[in-house]
């Protein structure tokens, strides 16, 4: 059993290679004229207060970093991390909304009422507003707070938006996906809308055909250059990249032709785009006087999607699956705060870490009634300590119910395996119910011309089949299912699914209303629910039941 777990580390270890020399390039994703790579800080000495800058990215594989060993190029991102802390034992949630509102407010899904998919632009639903945010708590200890990016957390409500949600200002989009060009969606036939937003406003001045890495990485710029480095700055970079559909200017294809597979060069341009993007982010930290002082984290929110050019290899699994293709991240700590610069964590670390770890560097303050699900990791990234997180409950989706076989026997009476569950222990990793698309998708499945299943890898289990069980330590890859042989484990994890399930409070997913339409909103998707009318409707209906009980003392007397 050693000697395995040796071997599974080995081969992780092998990810982490070394990184290209940091690129002297010119213009690009946002550069802005005269930046100069270790231009010294513009300010005197900065507050105590970290400047926090995360950064977080779309649907990146996990595979898709040159440290990872990828094919395509980011030099950026790999100097970041090598001067920096790897994250090689770090999780996120398999989707867009669960990552970004386990991250906003450091609570499992279960715990919020978004355990099941994501939040649809035509429903109405949102983070639900008694949850206190990260920026809100930031803002409480004197931070400036703002956000550039991929909001995904609901806006049918003006309550919704980011600029109620605790951030001085807000620029970029409310849904999941859009056209990186024109900010337009279409959500199905005839419900179509521009979606670029600046603070509580479509921003059509800034419709000006700009890719939005490139847009965005501008507007973060004109944020640090107008701001004050001696005053703390909470910055949250969500980009768009590298999510579908699949765009990027020409220039950035150059080094990619030699890729047959279209999806993955047109994803290889896009990532290309991004590092350079991020490479511009950091020389705007050193030009303005910000870098000294910063903390940068940079995060996907997902793993990637091979048919839309990500990989995950040599992880199970993609986007939307409890495997560890869909959950297991790209991440890393940059920042001249670190004691142990230059190092790789192997601790466990998970998306709702960073909300109690940013509150305590930031000097602020927890509230003994917010009940976190994420603990504070800073020691163990910063100082190589153990991890305090010792589980992550992956998720608990009581509404997924599609394996058809699964049951309370299957479940050893403790758990319904039809429901889809994943939760981690220690070294052991449980799945239940039908944990989604399985296959290994190898770096030669991109060779052709269109996408190629020939070459992933499957296994076939018996069918019915409801239960995994892994080591993942010694097994990072879930190539032996150990459920049959570990059945005491399977009981210990499936009552440890039982516990979390009692705290779990009802699920937040809404159908859709008409009133939605961008089309009865000047063609913008934007917020519909009006108080107002809930208001006239709740005092219609109050003074119809005050006329019928004066009615029918009437008839009494």
């Amino acid at each position: 059993m050693v000697a395995a777990v040796l071997a599974g580390l080995s081969l992780l270890s092998l990810l982490t290679c070394g990184y290209l020399a940091w690129g002297s390039r010119r213009g690009g994703a946002g550069e802005a004229p005269g930046n100069v790579l270790g231009e010294e800080p513009a300010a005197g000495a900065p507050r105590s207060q970290p400047h926090i800058i995360f950064i977080l990215a779309d649907d990146q594989g996990f595979r898709d970093v040159g440290y990872h060993g990828s094919e395509i190029r980011t030099p950026t991102l790999d100097k970041l991390a090598a001067e920096g802390v790897k994250l090689e034992n770090y999780y996120v949630q398999p989707m867009c909304t669960p990552s970004r509102s386990q991250l906003i407010t450091g609570k499992y899904q279960i715990h919020t009422g978004l355990q099941h998919s994501i939040i649809r632009p035509t429903q109405p639903n949102c983070l639900p507003l008694d949850n206190v945010t990260l920026p809100q708590k930031l803002k409480e200890v004197g931070y400036s707070t703002h956000m550039v990016g991929k909001w995904h957390l609901g806006f049918y409500r003006r309550e919704c938006m980011p600029t109620q949600r605790g951030f001085d200002s807000f620029f970029g989009s409310l849904l999941g996906s859009g056209d990186y060009y024109t900010h337009f969606k279409c959500d199905s036939p005839g419900i179509c809308g521009y979606d670029l937003y600046e603070n509580d406003n479509a921003a059509w001045d800034h419709d000006n055909g700009i890719y939005s890495t490139q847009m965005y990485t501008q507007k973060v710029q004109q944020i640090l250059a107008s701001h004050n480095p001696r005053k703390p700055i909470f910055l949250y970079i969500a980009y768009q990249a590298v999510h579908s559909p699949l765009q990027a200017p020409g220039r950035y294809f150059e080094h990619y032709r030699s890729i047959n597979n279209i999806n993955r060069r047109r994803y290889a341009a896009m990532l290309a785009c991004l590092d350079e993007a991020i490479n511009n982010v950091t020389l705007a930290l050193r030009k303005y006087g910000y870098y000294e002082n910063s903390i940068i984290i940079y995060s996907s929110d997902n793993g990637g999607q091979p048919m839309a050019g990500g990989s995950n290899w040599p992880l199970r699994g993609s986007k939307g699956t409890y495997w560890e293709g869909g959950i297991r991240a790209v991440g890393f700590v940059h920042s001249p705060l670190l004691k142990n610069k230059g190092s790789v964590c192997k601790e466990l670390v998970h998306i709702t870490d960073w909300f109690p770890t940013l509150i305590t560097l930031a000097e602020g303050q927890i509230d003994e009634d917010i009940q976190l699900d994420g603990y504070d990791v800073w020691e163990t990234i910063s100082e190589g300590r153990r991890s305090p997180r010792v589980d992550i409950l992956h998720n608990i989706d009581p509404i997924y119910t599609k394996a058809k076989n699964g049951s309370w026997a299957a479940g050893y009476g403790i758990w319904n395996t039809a429901i889809q569950s994943a939760i981690r222990v220690n070294h052991w990793k449980l799945l239940t119910g039908n944990p989604g698309y399985s296959d290994w998708v190898p770096p030669q499945a991109f060779s052709n011309a269109g996408p190629n299943r020939w070459h992933n890898e499957r296994v076939s289990w018996s069918a019915g089949k409801t239960v995994w069980l892994f080591n993942i330590t010694a097994d990072p890859y879930e190539r032996v299912d150990l459920s049959a042989r570990h059945p005491e484990v399977v009981k210990q994890l499936l009552r440890r699914l039982s516990q979390f399930n009692k705290t779990a409070v009802p699920v937040r997913y809404p159908p859709k209303d008409p009133r939605s339409n961008p089309k009865l909103n000047g063609g913008v998707w934007g917020p519909w629910f009006k108080e107002d009318e809930k208001k006239k409707k709740s005092d219609k209906s109050k003074g119809a039941n005050k006329q019928k009980k004066s009615k029918n003392k009437k008839k009494a007397n």
